[in-house]
């Protein structure tokens, strides 16, 4: 029987992970992103995008949400004076230009974004309505018992 590999699907996502929950342990393909990044779920209804941005500042980063779709944009503005005055010897840390795009679950909202030590920390929170919530209804015993007639 043949499997289908869903993993691609998730990649990009952040809240749908009750189906995602289906597909644990099931590798998916190993393609390189750029920048790294990971998803974690650091509580019952929050969620932290954890992405590797080593030289790019804060002004060198734009954080957007727009329709269920986070997307995170990095630029790294250099003079033409500094790019002539560097010669690599070795070039690892590629400072190159990306944009990552996130769809968001509904009701996903972006709590906030810090920049810590070369690594972007994106924290989401699912905040879902009260009237979306499940409650639950009493159960009100106003049934009177038949009595006992002979037909």
């Amino acid at each position: 029987m043949r499997t289908f590999d869903m993993t691609p699907l998730f990649r990009n996502s952040v809240g749908f992970d009750r189906m995602a929950r289906l597909l644990d342990g099931v590798a998916g393909d190993q393609v390189p992103t750029y920048p790294p990044y990971n998803i974690e779920r650091v509580g019952e209804e929050a969620y932290r995008i954890t992405m590797a941005v080593a030289g790019f500042g804060e002004a060198d980063i734009d954080v957007q949400v727009k329709e269920n779709q986070l997307t995170i944009t990095g630029r790294v503005e250099k003079s033409e004076d500094e790019a002539k005055d560097k010669q690599f010897l070795h070039r690892g840390i590629a400072e190159r230009a990306f944009e990552r795009r996130f769809n968001l679950a509904d009701h996903i909202k972006v709590a906030g974004a810090d920049l810590v030590n070369g690594l972007l920390h994106v924290d989401l929170v699912r905040e879902v309505p009260e009237a979306m919530k499940p409650r639950t209804i009493a159960i009100n015993n106003t049934v009177k018992a038949l009595s006992d007639k002979a037909a």
